[in-house]
């Protein structure tokens, strides 16, 4: 966990963490989506389809989604899943204001409250949603276990939480794959496509020293997470993960 939290944006800057991750997606926020789409070859949406399903599945009447970032899975969910309250939270205003406009003057709207926040520090009740996710987020936290533990406080017992997040394929040769692709040619797709030339070698970087598999596996447990199980996808290059509360 050490190795993990040294992993900053800007290695020059005086801030912490957390404002370095707000002040990076502040600036990357407008060209966001597209850059996703081609970095992750379109696989993130398959990906997200399948959380989705599992949250679905569940027919909560709450759902929280950390890190929403600009919104999407949020979006989903209150395009499909008749829950009364959803919830899309992030530290990152710049971001949070793309989602309000895809939101805008549409009848989804009403469905979704799109929030500032940390989620280190969620402004919600003890038990406030049966369902709470973070996509492609939960690298970022400055203190994991803080963020899990707040996670956990706000779930409703037997609720479900939902983790998608890039892992390392451990086999041969896809691992090889990864390491060149994400060292090599998505910080140099960032450099060519984003404002901020910095921000995608950190997401790569970040994304290859952060505990995954068996590991997230035990973090969560130790948090006090039950049934927690992770299903690698795409050879390995993301995982979900799922946990519920006692």
């Amino acid at each position: 966990m050490s190795k993990e939290k040294k992993i900053t944006p800007y290695k020059e800057s005086t801030l912490n963490k957390k404002q370095q991750v707000e002040q990076m997606f502040d600036t990357i926020s407008e060209n966001y989506d597209g850059l996703n789409r081609v970095i992750s070859l379109g696989t993130d949406v398959k990906w997200r389809k399948k959380v989705v399903a599992m949250v679905k599945a569940k027919n909560p009447n709450s759902i929280l989604d950390i890190a929403t970032g600009t919104g999407d899975l949020a979006i989903t969910f209150a395009a499909t899943v008749p829950a009364k309250k959803i919830v899309g939270l992030d530290l990152s205003d710049g971001m949070l204001s793309v989602a309000r406009k895809k939101v805008a003057g549409t009848q989804l709207n009403d469905k979704v409250t799109f929030i500032q926040g940390d989620s280190e520090a969620l402004p919600f009740k003890d038990n406030s949603f049966e369902v709470v996710t973070v996509s492609f987020g939960i690298r970022n936290f400055e203190n994991l276990e803080i963020g899990l533990s707040e996670i956990l406080r706000v779930l409703t017992p037997n609720g479900l939480f939902v983790i998608l997040e890039t892992s390392v394929p451990e086999k041969t040769p896809f691992k090889q794959g990864y390491h060149f692709y994400s060292g090599k040619i998505l910080p140099l797709i960032g450099r060519l496509f984003s404002k901020d030339k910095v921000a995608y070698r950190y997401l790569s970087e970040s994304a290859s020293v952060f505990p995954h598999g068996e590991q997230l596996n035990n973090i969560l447990s130790k948090i006090g997470f039950i049934d927690v199980k992770s299903k690698p996808q795409t050879f390995g290059v993301a995982t979900i993960y799922t946990a519920t509360k006692q």
